[in-house]
């Protein structure tokens, strides 16, 4: 079995899946953390990797960029290759002063302007949740290894914050009693896929830019520094079962 955009076969990808957004973030995680593993997919260069990590099978996917990229391969991993849990690892940019380049957030709620549920559905939805057992596992996971984090509700955006011209006009459109704290591109996509096949979904986020903090990160920085939230995800994942 595969889908125009995978060609791994049933039973290739685990139930677990790990999602970075970056191909080549996907192949970092499995070269760095895994003890084994087996390249199921390159199709249009979404490398999807099978393997072990301390005794359990999980697999590591990349969504690529943006709401319809986490659409297309979230939707394919949940209704045809019988994936339920899918944990979103990816970097922001952080709206509020309190958070700092490189703080962990835990998604709650993904806000979004886009039509995607409309679009899909012809369902007017813009506003929804992460899986609650999931995002509770991650925060016992989180405690017992002494990891610090941020909970709160994101922005889902269609566009790179940094280059649209009037960031305060969109910032007036937002709902205020969300209290956003943070804009990526994938959560609402990933969240929204997850409640319709009845699975189960989360999503990490590292600051790597700020609207409110002029310091900026290196490449080096903004890889080393994601590898608390790899190891966060991949250790949460193994107390799913």
């Amino acid at each position: 079995m595969s889908t125009p955009h995978n060609k791994a076969n049933l039973g290739d990808i685990a139930n677990i899946v790990i999602m970075p957004g970056d191909p080549l973030r996907a192949k970092y995680i499995v070269e760095n953390f895994f003890d084994s593993y087996t390249l199921v997919n390159d199709i249009r260069g979404i490398y999807t990797y099978t393997g072990n990590y301390k005794g359990k099978q999980i697999s590591v996917m990349a969504s690529g960029m943006g709401i319809p990229s986490m659409g297309i391969y979230s939707y394919e991993l949940f209704h045809f290759y019988d994936v339920d849990y899918i944990i979103r690892i990816g970097t922001c940019g952080s709206l509020i002063p309190n958070l700092n380049l490189l703080d962990m957030i835990l998604v709650n709620q993904a806000y979004t302007e886009s039509n995607y549920a409309l679009s899909l559905d012809n369902k007017n939805i813009h506003l929804v949740a992460a899986d609650t057992n999931l995002n509770h596992l991650i925060k016992e996971t989180a405690q017992k290894s002494n990891i610090n984090y941020y909970e709160g509700n994101t922005l889902c955006n269609e566009c790179f914050d940094p280059y649209i011209p009037d960031i305060d006009a969109m910032f007036a459109r937002m709902p205020k009693e969300l209290n956003l704290c943070a804009c990526e591109m994938e959560a609402f996509s990933l969240f929204y896929n997850a409640q319709r096949e009845g699975k189960h979904a989360s999503c990490l986020l590292n600051v790597v830019d700020s609207l409110t903090d002029s310091n900026s990160l290196s490449s080096e920085e903004r890889q080393n520094g994601l590898n608390t939230m790899i190891k966060l995800a991949l250790d949460s994942a193994l107390n799913i079962f």
